[in-house]
C-alpha cells in the first residue's frame, strides 16, 4: 500500500506508530536470531570439516584393511564372515533446538562391538579380517556422527537465508512503507488543521 492510499485519521496514525514499534521490535529480534545462527553456524562448521577429514582417513583404513584381509584369507572368507554378522546396529533419531530450528540428533548403539559379539567364529577368522571389521565399525560411527552434522549445517543455512530474507524485507520495506504513511498522514493532519483554523478564523472576521 502506497503513503497516499491510507486514510489520513489520527486513528490511523496511531495504528501505523504501533505497527513500526512492533515492526521495529520484530527487526531487532530477527537480527539477533540471524547473528545468533551464524554464530552457531560456524561453530559446526569447524567440527564438520575435522569429522571430514575423520571420515576419509577411516575410508582409506577401512578400504587398506579389508583389501589386506581379502589378500590373505581370500574374498570367499571374508564375504562369509560378513554374512555371519547377525546384530545390527543400534540407531535411534532424535532432534533437538538451536535458536529455534530443529535439528537432527542420532544417537547410535552397538556399532563397535567387542570380538566375541561379531556373531562369527573366532577360531576359524584371523586377526586380519578382526581388523577390517572394527575399521568398519569406526568408519559406520563415523559416517553417522558425519550425516548428523552435515544435515544439521544444511538446515541452518536454510534458517539462515529466511531470518536474512525476513530481516531485509522489514529494514527495506515493511518499516520505510510504513515510515512513509506515518509521515503522509502527519503532513496531511497538518494541512487539515491550518484549513480548519483558517476556515474558522474567517468565520470569525464574518
Amino acid at each position: 500500500m502506497g503513503a497516499t492510499e491510507v486514510k489520513p485519521t489520527r486513528s490511523e496514525l496511531i495504528e501505523i506508530k504501533k505497527k513500526i514499534k512492533l515492526s521495529e521490535s520484530g527487526h531487532k529480534l530477527l537480527k539477533m536470531k540471524r547473528d545468533g545462527l551464524i554464530l552457531e553456524f560456524f561453530e559446526i562448521l569447524t567440527k564438520a570439516k575435522d569429522v571430514r577429514t575423520e571420515l576419509d582417513a577411516a575410508y582409506e583404513e577401512a578400504n587398506t584393511k579389508i583389501g589386506i584381509a581379502k589378500s590373505v584369507e581370500g574374498t570367499i572368507a571374508v564375504k562369509s564372515t560378513a554374512f555371519a554378522l547377525s546384530d545390527e546396529p543400534d540407531i535411534e533419531l532424535k532432534s533437538h533446538n538451536i535458536m529455534g530450528v530443529v535439528v537432527p540428533k542420532i544417537q547410535s548403539r552397538s556399532v563397535a562391538k567387542p570380538l566375541n559379539k561379531r556373531g562369527y567364529g573366532l577360531l576359524g577368522t584371523s586377526s586380519y579380517i578382526d581388523e577390517a571389521a572394527e575399521a568398519y565399525e569406526i568408519l559406520v560411527e563415523k559416517i553417522i556422527l558425519a550425516a548428523e552434522i552435515e544435515t544439521t549445517i544444511k538446515k541452518l543455512l536454510d534458517d539462515i537465508e529466511k531470518t536474512k530474507r525476513r530481516v531485509n524485507a522489514l529494514e527495506f520495506k515493511v518499516i520505510p512503507e510504513l515510515t512513509e504513511s506515518m509521515n503522509f498522514i502527519k503532513l496531511r493532519l497538518e494541512e487539515m488543521e491550518r484549513e480548519n483554523t483558517f476556515r474558522l478564523k474567517r468565520i470569525k472576521d464574518n
